[in-house]
């Protein structure tokens, strides 16, 4: 039986129901649809926003990139006002060095004539202030040459011993005459090292250890530690306080009090820059008993080289023996006769060029020992002076170049025609030592 339901209020209840149900619907559905529009728009704020920024990462980066440029064209025009700097000192040394040289001879020339007080006290503050400007324009050329990038090293087996005879020689006197004691622990060692540089530190630490040092003295030796040989320089001095030791090595710094003696402050400053770069650690620490000690680890090495190092000899060998002199300048010629030939007692014959010394030697008397400089008038060197007089006189003739040129050229040149190369300014007992050690080989 079908039943039919008539009641309108029954109706009404149920279509208000289904409008209700639809309404709901409805609002959902709207609810939704302005959910994803609040998305999208939030989306498209978003890409905006990233735009934004991308186009400002794009700028800086465009930014950061010119200023890379611009730092690598100052960074270019650095080097290269380096590297100018350092030919101008290179190329100054030379013409400088040059007049101080022959002055040391004439210098010491005059020391050994009879001079009464005055004369030889004026000699002596002359003498000092020649070893003050040396040792100013050395440090400032070994700085020089220490921050160029281009330096190079020609490292090989160094015999510590023969380093320390040459060291005693060279500072025996400077310590006679403040009173103090110079000793070296002969040692056995051979390291790993530029043989020049190395020495340069030595020097540095040799001297600054005597110059700081009033009294008691200055020992110098190799301790082997952590798989190393130590270089050590021991001094009974004024010491080093603990807050002062971070700068020592720093650029005009002196750790002396006031009134006391008086340096440049850049010998170990040379030494902190050589080491670095040579790959030495160094270290300094107070002596237990007072003093300061200075240590350069050095790698050890094995050495079968025939020595090449300087050694104190007696130089009365030297007397009659005959030296052939390759040198442009005039006074150096005149201070090479007085102190070859007055002091020494050599014959002493002087030319200024190649041709001129090919004239003096003649064909059949070749001289005992030729001293060149390396840089000659007309683009000669004395490498070419060397070569052509031994070849004129069909024999090798003992050889020893003279330089005031800084750099590895004459050290290379020297070192491949197998003669010793002595520094501008030269030291009378050091050359002679050297010639004469020429000689006898």
């Amino acid at each position: 039986m079908l039943i039919r339901d008539d009641d309108p209020a029954r109706r009404a209840a149920r279509l208000e129901r289904i409008v209700s149900v639809l309404i709901d619907r409805v609002d959902r559905l709207e609810e939704r649809r302005g959910s994803a529009w609040s998305m999208f728009q939030a989306a498209v704020a978003l890409e905006q926003e990233a735009l934004a920024r991308t186009r400002d990462l794009e700028q800086a980066l465009a930014d950061l990139s010119e200023k890379n440029r611009d730092l690598a064209v100052a960074r270019a025009a650095a080097e290269e006002a380096n590297r100018s700097k350092t030919r101008f000192l290179r190329a100054a040394s030379h013409d400088l060095l040059q007049p101080l040289s022959a002055a040391r001879l004439f210098l010491s020339a005059l020391s050994d004539t009879q001079l009464d007080p005055l004369q030889q006290e004026l000699a002596g503050r002359l003498a000092g202030a020649f070893e003050s400007v040396e040792e100013l324009m050395h440090a400032v050329l070994d700085i020089s040459r220490l921050d160029s990038q281009r330096i190079e090293f020609h490292r090989k087996p160094v015999e510590l011993d023969a380093l320390f005879r040459r060291l005693g020689a060279e500072y025996a006197p400077m310590a006679e005459a403040a009173g103090l004691r110079l000793s070296f622990v002969p040692t056995s060692a051979v390291v790993d090292s530029d043989p020049t540089f190395l020495r340069r530190i030595a020097q540095n630490l040799v001297s600054n250890a005597i110059k700081y040092t009033e009294t008691g003295g200055v020992v110098v030796g190799v301790r082997r530690r952590s798989g190393l040989a130590w270089l050590e320089i021991h001094d009974s001095g004024v010491g080093i306080g603990e807050s002062d030791r971070p700068r020592i090595f720093d650029e005009f710094q002196r750790a002396v009090r006031e009134g006391g003696p008086q340096g440049m402050g850049l010998g170990l400053s040379i030494v902190r820059r050589a080491c670095a770069k040579l790959g030495h650690p160094v270290e300094v620490a107070p002596r237990p008993h007072g003093g300061t000690v200075f240590r350069v680890g050095l790698t050890p090495a094995v050495s079968d080289q025939r020595g090449g190092d300087f050694q104190p000899v007696a130089l009365h060998g030297l007397r009659a023996r005959v030296a052939l002199i390759v040198e442009n300048d005039a006074a150096m010629r005149r201070g090479y006769e007085l102190m070859l030939g007055d002091r020494l007692g050599m014959v002493v014959r002087p030319a200024g060029g190649i041709a001129e010394a090919l004239a003096v030697m003649g064909q059949d008397d070749p001289p005992d020992v030729i001293l060149a400089d390396y840089n000659l008038d007309n683009g000669d060197t004395g490498i070419g002076a060397i070569n052509a007089l031994r070849a004129a006189a069909g024999q090798h003739i003992p050889a020893v170049m003279v330089t005031a040129q800084r750099g590895p050229g004459p050290a290379r040149a020297s070192a491949e025609l197998g003669v010793p190369l002595v520094e501008k300014p030269v030291r009378p007992d050091e050359l002679g030592a050297i010639l004469l050690r020429a000689i006898s080989s």
